[in-house]
């Protein structure tokens, strides 16, 4: 007999936190250019799944540009 795997707990999945400064309506994590990538995956959820790929590629790349600029430093 093979012992259960681990898992999850039961019940419901907690969601995500709120985002800081979700009070301004927007997000602020200190870092322009992170904000404004994740406020563009935040406004994709309206749109068609053809344009939620092209605003998640250009977070996607926003944000490994900065994490590049990061290391460098």
């Amino acid at each position: 007999m093979t012992a259960p795997r681990p898992g999850p707990p039961p019940g419901p999945r907690p969601g995500p936190p709120p985002p800081r400064g979700a009070d301004q309506g927007g997000y602020d994590d200190g870092h322009p250019a992170v904000d404004a990538a994740v406020q563009a995956i935040a406004n994709a959820a309206d749109l068609s799944p053809a344009d939620q790929i092209a605003q998640y590629e250009a977070a996607y790349q926003t944000l490994r540009e900065t994490l590049a600029t990061i290391d460098q430093s």
